[in-house]
């Protein structure tokens, strides 16, 4: 099993779902260029042959995608988030490495674009280059620093793209590291945007589980953050989440045993794991056939995980139906 650094997942997970938007949010020039009515194509299996030390997992939020453009060929998109914490001297030479392997084996150009999620804001890494008497080369690269959208907030509060919820809840999981309090209030925050906005039942479970999984509080603000947005919710009679994501979590409460707040828990992860991987399936392979559809909605909790990372590899529905096959009947 492929492991990965706990805060590359929520990105790659994040990107797939909602990755045209991501693109508009951040690059609108280049898609601008994209036919969206042909779903993106996510290249795992190219990316693994010009980047192999993913399988450590070091790299995970990267990603290699096919587009339809509006007029000639399709084109390919090489999308890197940086989520490391501390700057990495040779990043522009790896952003120029990956676009040079892209060509040597495929003979194919990629648009190479960056995210930086850092928080030095003097760091802004956007071209490889050297200079010699007779030979010079210059590699630049499209960039975005999250850190900027600080000082634009009030451009995220308009956008009603989902993207500006994801840069919103990264800037303030980065603002209140020591601050547990203040993220529980933002926490709450940001999940009230998903409904005051208009987001669908999908979408806000989707976004909950990216600011969820950013914004993880102690155990004592956690069940304080679950009692105001039960009642929140109760206000706005539309429970999508205290329903399914922590279905289970008063349950353990009367218990009293972590347990069975752990097994109550279940019921909601295992329906919200289904949702992101038919969303994740659907932008791989279109529309499922019906048997195919029916398997995942009755897949388990244990198996979506395995699941969601075998889908990298994946490179055809066979693929999907091979190891459906090889699970264990429930």
């Amino acid at each position: 099993m492929v492991s990965y650094d706990p805060q590359d997942g929520p990105w790659k997970v994040v990107l797939r779902l909602y990755f045209k938007e991501a693109i508009a949010f951040f690059f609108p020039d280049t898609a601008k260029l994209i036919d969206w009515n042909h779903p993106p194509e996510f290249l795992d299996k190219e990316f693994q042959q010009i980047a192999p030390e993913t399988e450590t997992g070091r790299r995970f939020a990267d990603q290699l995608v096919k587009v339809q453009r509006k007029r000639g060929k399709e084109l390919w998109l090489l999308v890197h988030t940086e989520v490391q914490a501390a700057r990495e001297a040779s990043f522009p030479e790896r952003m120029f490495s990956y676009s040079l392997r892209i060509f040597d084996i495929f003979r194919r150009p990629a648009i190479s674009l960056a995210i930086l999620c850092d928080a030095n804001p003097r760091w802004r890494p956007n071209e490889y280059s050297f200079d010699y008497p007779d030979t010079s080369l210059s590699f630049r690269f499209g960039m975005v620093k999250l850190l900027d959208y600080k000082e634009r907030w009030s451009e995220l509060e308009a956008s009603t793209n989902p993207f500006a919820v994801v840069v919103m809840t990264h800037l303030k999981a980065q603002e209140t590291k020591k601050d547990k309090q203040s993220r529980k209030e933002w926490k709450l925050r940001l999940i009230r945007r998903l409904y005051e906005q208009g987001y669908n039942r999908e979408d806000i479970i989707n976004l909950f589980r990216f600011i969820d999984w950013m914004m993880v509080l102690p155990k004592g603000l956690e069940r304080s953050f679950l009692s105001d947005l039960k009642t929140y919710e109760e206000t706005q009679k539309v429970p999508y989440i205290t329903s399914m994501e922590r279905l289970g979590f008063e349950r353990g409460q009367q218990e009293g045993r972590q347990v069975g707040r752990q097994e109550g828990r279940q019921e909601g992860r295992q329906e919200a794991g289904r949702m992101i991987l038919q969303r994740l399936l659907a932008g791989k392979f279109g529309v499922l056939p019906e048997h195919l559809s029916t398997a995942i909605e009755n897949i388990s909790l244990e198996a979506v995980e395995p699941l969601a990372v075998a889908l990298l590899n994946f490179s055809s529905i066979e693929d999907l139906e091979t190891w459906l096959a090889q699970q264990p009947s429930s």
